[in-house]
């Protein structure tokens, strides 16, 4: 278990940092909900507040007793939500009333994490907070992109520069799996979320995954073969949606004057072919593959062929320069950065969808209580994407991290990985 002074350490950084993420917004740009999945900047800097005064702080000396029903996301146990598609229509409370619920409770969680010593259980979920902040943290920055998009004056949430990107492409070798039986899922040693275990065997067949993600000008080749308008390529499901919603290429895609461009947070810029395609959901990833001649990597391949890397490298952990709290970068995946180039394609460029659906491992069963609904009961009609992406904080990554969306959704930063 952590010290208290680690714990503390940390509370402080992560909780400055979400700050830092809403400060180039204006009351207005944090009020707005663009479409049901996307939540108001607002509401994310109330809602991992209310987490640590409800889990952390157990509900005592409440700020305001509206704010369990205004600010629970989904936890039946604790009380009924607001619904999720309606966040957009609080008005109240205003940004700088959320602010000062920001500081009331960090000043009790600053004063609890004073001492020398934590129960365990309580050091638990201070940890589980931290990590679901920083799972906010990257949500701001996906909602605010597309209501910024959705401004016919595209406006700029940071005026900033784009890491080098040269490189991204598919040099080097194919990564090979050899057919037998695999350990999967985490070790137990450090921060995991429950879905991530139990660690279990799975047999793998022979296979091997691309070295690098699909780029956008591989991605632009999909496109111009007439790619969204051959239905053979599609899941019928996804054809359906694809029709429904008048997909014509990636989401934040514009053609202005014969020129593809797409929306970044650093404003609209012509699209650099080598740079990984992202903002594209299951049913066009796995389109993309299918017209490719390839398939998706299931989640165990993609496990398996990072963890056959860091055993190249001698087993050491890969070391990450922190993209979000890099000075002077635009949020947008370019180049991933790490200390082995090969590992560092797998681990914060782009999440890779894979075409396992998202389900509980052998063995699995929920924590009791309400943080038990944090992940086991979404356990359907999703698939799970891995490696993390450009804006994901560093310490956030994990080979072991499944992340899991529906197979519609492309407002995250998302993007695919061939495997043959």
């Amino acid at each position: 278990m952590r010290s208290v002074r680690e714990l503390s350490a940390d509370y402080q950084r992560i909780r400055r940092f979400t700050e830092r993420l809403s400060a180039p917004l204006s009351a207005e740009d944090c009020a707005i909900q663009s479409m049901p999945d996307v939540s108001p900047t607002r509401w994310h800097l109330a809602h991992t507040t209310w987490f640590f005064e409800t889990f952390a702080l157990d509900g005592e000396e409440v700020f305001d007793p509206r704010f369990n029903y205004l600010f629970n996301s989904y936890y039946n146990q604790v009380g009924a939500q607001f619904p999720r598609a309606q966040r957009g229509l609080l008005s109240r409370p205003g940004l700088e009333e959320v602010r000062r619920y920001r500081a009331a409770i960090d000043q009790r969680m600053a004063a609890m994490l004073r001492g020398d010593a934590l129960d365990a259980r309580l050091a638990a979920v201070i940890e589980l907070g931290l990590q679901h902040e920083q799972q906010h943290q990257e949500l701001m920055l996906t909602d605010i992109k597309h209501v910024l998009f959705c401004n016919p004056a595209w406006p700029v949430y940071e005026n900033s520069d784009f890491l080098d990107g040269s490189g991204i492409g598919e040099a080097g070798e194919w990564i090979a799996i050899e057919e037998g039986v695999y350990e999967v899922g985490h070790s137990g040693a450090g921060f995991s979320f429950d879905n991530e275990t139990p660690r279990h065997k799975v047999y793998l067949h022979e296979a091997a995954l691309a070295p690098a993600p699909v780029s956008c000008g591989d991605y632009l080749a999909f496109i111009e073969d007439g790619g969204y308008e051959r239905p053979e390529h599609w899941l019928s499901l996804g054809w359906a949606t694809a029709r429904a919603q008048d997909w014509r290429a990636p989401l934040y895609w514009v053609q202005r004057e014969g020129r593809w461009m797409q929306f970044t947070l650093a404003g609209m810029r012509e699209i650099d072919p080598r740079w990984p395609v992202c903002h594209v959901s299951y049913f066009e990833a796995d389109a993309y593959a299918r017209w490719a001649g390839m398939r998706l990597p299931t989640e165990f391949e993609w496990e398996a062929a990072l963890a056959k890397i860091a055993a190249g490298n001698g087993g050491a952990a890969v070391q990450f320069a922190d993209r979000l709290l890099a000075g002077n970068h635009a949020i947008h995946p370019t180049a991933a950065l790490g200390a082995e180039e090969t590992t560092a394609r797998m681990l914060g460029g782009v999440w890779e969808w894979t075409s396992s659906s998202y389900a509980a491992y052998p063995g699995y069963r929920p924590p009791p209580g309400a943080l038990g609904e944090y992940n086991g009961k979404f356990m359907c009609n999703q698939y799970v994407l891995r490696g993390g992406s450009c804006a994901t904080s560093a310490d956030h990554l994990r080979p072991t991290y499944r992340n899991f969306f529906p197979p519609d959704a492309r407002w995250q930063f998302s993007g695919l990985r061939l495997a043959r």
